[in-house]
């Protein structure tokens, strides 16, 4: 049955002012591109879906004539696709994600947002980065910054996260981290240098460093940045965004706002 054009017109209309209706579209144009012309008509075949023949003519019909009208809805549509599957990825780790491991964090205890880094001690652009979350600290008494230890690049920074555990363990996390960063590259004496440049306790962080419980957490970090799709360092996450790189302090500035409207 050919849709008249009288209703092809109240649901062209439809899809242009109704954001629900024009994300419909966009996902039916997503369908159509990732499962193919035969499980659309798969799906079409169901029971359960079947709408009034002359309905349905009329919504396919405007439906093509809007996609082809307006093919930017289709990176639209999959843009929301992976925002919603990223916030969903976020959702089923956030405990693990924001939880810190001893004194690994920073600011207020129960910030309304929290900003999680992942960071290698090895990695100039953290190193970089390191004054862009430190101004956010001090300008935002509401953000609680996490970090995980996130070593990549090397035995010097797994030996150096593990001192770091180390340091989270002896409450002493922030003071060996901005020193281990003072060192420049990691090495046996650089970590040496910070973990008495931070008062540590030398015998316990050098039993820590064979510990199984801190290889353990440091395999628990590499498990969650695989999962979450991290491919480098830093990397942070901040409510339902994952954000990588040395992105700058506007950016981070900009998606802690967005977290915390997204929980207001």
């Amino acid at each position: 049955m050919t849709a008249t054009p009288s209703s092809r017109e109240k649901i062209l209309s439809r899809l242009k002012t109704d954001p629900r209706l024009r994300w419909g579209a966009g996902l039916a144009a997503l369908l159509l591109v990732a499962a193919g012309v035969w499980g659309f008509i798969q799906w079409r075949s169901e029971p359960s879906a079947r709408l009034p023949s002359g309905d349905r003519a009329a919504i396919e019909a405007v439906v093509r004539d809007y996609i082809l009208e307006h093919p930017e809805i289709i990176p639209e549509a999959i843009q929301r696709l992976q925002q919603r599957e990223v916030a969903k990825l976020l959702d089923s780790n956030r405990e693990a994600i924001e939880t810190p491991f001893g004194s690994a964090w920073a600011g207020a205890k129960d910030g309304d947002v929290v900003l999680v880094e992942f960071f290698d001690y090895a990695c100039p652009y953290c190193r970089a980065s390191i004054g862009d979350v430190k101004r956010l600290l001090a300008e935002d008494k509401d953000l609680k910054v996490v970090w995980r230890d996130f070593p990549v690049l090397g035995e010097a920074s797994q030996e150096a996260a593990m001192a770091s555990l180390s340091a989270a363990k002896q409450g002493r996390y922030k003071t060996y981290y901005d020193a281990m960063f003072s060192q420049g590259r990691p090495s046996r004496q650089a970590m040496i240098g910070a973990v008495r440049s931070a008062g540590m306790n030398e015998i316990q962080t050098a039993s820590d460093l064979g510990s199984k419980d801190l290889q353990k957490e440091l395999q628990k970090n590499l498990e969650l940045g695989r999962a979450l799709g991290l491919t480098g360092t830093p990397s942070y996450v901040v409510g339902n965004q994952i954000l990588s790189g040395a992105v700058g302090y506007d950016e981070l500035k900009k998606a802690i706002a967005k977290a915390r409207e997204e929980t207001s």
